[in-house]
């Protein structure tokens, strides 16, 4: 999914498309889609605005790609999962990601999961921690103290942006219906189906801010092979 307009990276965002941000030596797009080659995907759709040409304009003069490639443009901002009404319905599990995270999933164990399920979609998860700069007081309703935290961490889990899903769950959206895939998910949970996750204590960034984006390059910059299939 490569639709969005990068408005959190503003202004870098105003020259290049998000997923076309450089790491190192390379965009995070080539890196996402040489991990997915590697774990033997065999076909890949990219979904672009309509102002986004750019992205296939780049793609077609790369020569290392190996596998069919193909794109479809949003004449409208369709939300991050909307593309999945306009798509090919693939013939079994498929896999489908934000076009902006830097990561070190094992795309085959997401993929295996729902294959090995009754689980129509599987969310790559994560964990993530937040150091609060202040006590924190909580109060009884009547404003006396109960207790303080001084300085506490906040531990939440947090989707990945990455998920494998079976080929029916396309057949929820109308063909050009705006929908994110939180919205997606919920629907179907709310028609009966059920939707897993897979957790990661490895390797995750969005890089869809400033400070995660400059992180991700230090990152990536350190330790390329660490991301990059060999």
């Amino acid at each position: 999914m490569a639709g969005g307009r990068g408005s959190r990276l503003a202004p870098l965002t105003t020259v290049l498309p998000k997923p076309l941000m450089p790491l190192g030596d390379r965009p995070i797009l080539d890196v996402l889609m040489r991990q997915l080659m590697a774990a033997g995907v065999q076909r890949i759709t990219i979904c672009v605005a309509q102002v986004n040409a750019l992205i296939e304009s780049w793609v077609n003069h790369q020569p290392a790609y190996a596998v069919p490639i193909d794109f479809i443009y949003e004449e409208e901002p369709l939300g991050t999962a909307g593309a999945l009404g306009m798509i090919d319905r693939p013939d079994g599990v498929f896999l489908a990601l934000n076009g902006d995270v830097l990561t070190t999933v094992d795309f085959n164990a997401l993929r295996d999961r729902t294959a090995g399920s009754d689980a129509i979609a599987t969310m790559g998860v994560h964990e993530r921690t937040i150091d609060i700069e202040y006590g924190v007081v909580h109060s009884h309703p009547d404003g006396s103290v109960a207790r303080l935290e001084e300085k506490p961490q906040i531990r939440y889990t947090v989707s990945m942006g990455v998920y494998a899903m079976r080929p029916e769950i396309c057949d929820l959206i109308e063909h050009g219906e705006r929908i994110d895939f939180p919205d997606l998910l919920l629907r179907a949970i709310e028609r009966g189906s059920v939707v897993q996750t897979l957790p990661h204590d490895g390797y995750w960034r969005d890089i869809g801010n400033r400070d995660d984006y400059e992180a991700a390059i230090v990152d990536f910059e350190a330790d390329a092979s660490r991301f990059l299939p060999c």
